[in-house]
């Protein structure tokens, strides 16, 4: 019976935070497909409305949700607080850009009538979400697709399917009519089931790049169903001339080490000129050893918690030590100060003198450091990647942000900031193996809606004035 159920469990504890059976994606399809055609015509005042709603009961559960996802996913509480206030923010942003990246266009045409620009919605959008935002990152895809008029079949990580539980909960009490949002529990097998359903005319999908490449692969021959990809990076924060060491130092931990490393945007890789390597690794290193590792609800609350299970801490152990086997030097040892539970401590490996440094997503508290001669090569390092999702350069002046925004490939280009915390408000995706430009965030309303021609007319006049006989 067990084999039939999916359990998630507490990262910090072990505990079980939820168990139940796997959902039937044809039924849960169908019932969205069912759903479709009166939610798409309802006026998209009403659909804001709902959304609206939903809204308000996230803000009424919004201690219950944080500590749910706190205890889900291992993340601080502080900053599953974080994540709450991102949901509910959510709203209006994607009203705002519904209006402004999806609003009705005319154009008068004098005796050829008027010429219009509406958009539609593509019906049933299935969401695929990840671990790490168990309730932002789906959030953000799933708001503009209601919005637009589509329903939503969304599937969550199967590490944390309690927190998209509690928002379905939420979607329950605010009014939605039934099944326009569902959510389908399971794992890979329902993932793979559900993208490749007949009845699902968009993918929104937000994980690793191999699990988007396999997805695109299998999409690839059906030109007709929408497909968005956000995927991961392989990140570098750039650090030249600053006299704010200090304030670099920190601005680099938040990028490698917030949510312990686990961000598509994290910073895996710190890229440093050699003049200021050693005065910035006198800083960096004695901060990041003070980073608090905890469990979510300790006091004082930790900088970061665990990784998601076991299998990623030994991963990211395993990594580590292939590392420093291929010529990294340790400046930082990553620690496991409990073997049976997936807490780590930061590592940061110098990796400049390794002959090929491996250009992959370590998604966890492990910094790569590489010195190079001048902004130069810094960028040219900074671009020795296949993927593109963020980047910063701390440092320079306007000159050299200038060069380092012209020619560094990525969607997110920063300067004095971390290489995560993106705004909402604007667009977030990548290129390469980080995306398949489609950005999501504020250009989310792009591929929940297409877009449709018109000329128009009120009574029909025509006439053919040449090429008739006599």
């Amino acid at each position: 019976m067990s084999e039939n159920l999916l359990v998630s469990y507490a990262p910090a504890t072990g505990d079980v935070i939820w168990r139940g059976p796997h959902g039937d994606v044809g039924e849960t399809v169908s019932r969205s497909r069912r759903a479709w055609p009166a939610w798409a015509s309802q006026p998209a005042g009403h659909r804001i409305e709902v959304c609206r709603r939903f809204a308000n009961e996230v803000r009424a559960d919004a201690d219950k949700i944080a500590e749910l996802i706190a205890r889900e996913t291992g993340k601080p509480l502080w900053e599953a607080r974080t994540e709450v206030d991102a949901v509910i923010a959510k709203v209006d942003i994607s009203v705002q850009a519904y209006a402004e990246r999806t609003g009705k266009k005319k154009f008068d045409s004098a005796l050829q009538g008027t010429a219009a620009v509406r958009h539609k919605p593509h019906g049933v959008m299935a969401v695929l979400g990840p671990y790490n935002f168990p309730a932002h990152l789906p959030n953000g895809h799933m708001i503009p697709a209601i919005i637009a008029g589509n329903t939503v079949v969304f599937k969550p990580s199967e590490k944390t399917p309690a927190v998209g539980l509690a928002l379905l909960d939420c979607w329950n009490r605010c009014g939605v009519p039934e099944n326009v949002v569902q959510v389908l529990i399971g794992g890979p097998d329902e993932g793979k089931e559900l993208v490749a359903h007949h009845g699902v005319d968009g993918v929104l999908f937000t994980g690793s790049a191999q699990a988007g490449i396999a997805i695109n692969r299998k999409l690839a021959a059906n030109p007709g169903k929408i497909v968005a990809l956000e995927m991961g990076g392989n990140n570098p924060i750039v650090v030249i001339d600053t006299p704010l060491l200090a304030d670099a130092a920190a601005t680099i931990i938040q990028s490698a080490f917030t949510t312990a490393g686990q961000r598509c945007t994290a910073a895996r890789r710190l890229i440093v000129k050699d003049s200021v390597y050693d005065a910035l690794m006198d800083k960096l290193l004695p901060m990041t050893k003070k980073l608090i590792v905890d469990e979510p609800f300790a006091q004082p609350q930790p900088f970061m918690g665990p990784v998601i299970d076991n299998a990623t801490a030994d991963g990211l152990n395993e990594s580590f030590l292939a590392l420093l086997t291929a010529g990294g030097k340790a400046l930082l040892h990553m620690r496991r100060p409990d073997p049976d539970k997936p807490f780590l401590t930061p590592g940061i490996i110098d990796t400049t003198d390794m002959p090929d440094r491996p250009d992959i997503e370590l998604f966890g508290p492990l910094l790569q450091v590489i010195r190079v001669d001048d902004l130069d090569a810094a960028i040219a390092e900074a671009n020795n990647t296949r993927f593109g999702l963020s980047a910063s350069l701390i440092g320079g002046g306007p000159d050299e942000y200038g060069r380092f925004w012209a020619n560094v490939r990525a969607g997110i280009i920063n300067w004095n900031r971390p290489t995560n915390g993106a705004s909402s408000a604007a667009p977030f995706g990548g290129i390469g193996l980080s995306g398949n430009h489609r950005p999501a965030a504020y250009y989310a309303a792009d591929y929940c809606a297409y877009p449709v021609a018109s000329t128009e007319m009120d009574q029909p006049r025509a006439n053919i004035s040449v090429g008739l006989k006599e």
